[in-house]
């Protein structure tokens, strides 16, 4: 199936796709400020510019989108047309993602990953459970996990 919108508007369409502040990053960042938390977002010096930072936790959140970090779930689909251009992409992005991660750690923080779908879409958590395993992870967990629709386990790459 070819693409609907000509190259530029195909283009025009990726540039406006917000890569800080969005949507679902301005969720968290009401969740941990509602929790009171103090963070920090979009933090140059460390790897990754995470997207939140927790100084007094050791603690970094990012918040992942399913499409372009190539989470398994049903928000995730990749593209029918440009395929091996799409797949290198978002190969590209989880290599990075796992190399930031891994730099991280050896920095003694431990990580969080929010994943879209856990925040959107019609298996969401509420801003109640979603609040809950934040703090169940800041609080009792020594280790780096991930959030997705399902709660909250152990980090895995894949």
């Amino acid at each position: 199936m070819a693409d609907v919108h000509s190259r530029d508007i195909r283009s025009k369409n990726m540039r406006a796709i917000r890569q800080q502040d969005t949507v679902i990053e301005q969720r968290v960042a009401a969740l941990l400020s509602n929790a009171g938390l103090s963070w920090r977002a979009q933090d140059k010096t460390l790897p990754g510019r995470p997207d939140f930072v927790l100084h007094s936790h050791q603690a970094i959140i990012f918040v992942h989108g399913c499409f372009w970090h190539r989470h398994h779930c049903y928000l995730f689909k990749l593209p029918e047309t440009r395929t091996g251009f799409w797949a290198g992409k978002i190969n590209s992005n989880v290599e990075r993602d796992k190399r930031y991660i891994q730099q991280l750690e050896e920095k003694h923080w431990k990580v969080l990953v929010i994943w879209e779908c856990a925040l959107r879409g019609k298996l969401h958590l509420s801003d109640p459970q979603l609040h809950d395993r934040i703090e169940e992870w800041l609080l009792d967990i020594p280790y780096s996990a991930e959030i997705d629709a399902n709660g909250i386990r152990r980090y895995q790459p894949d």
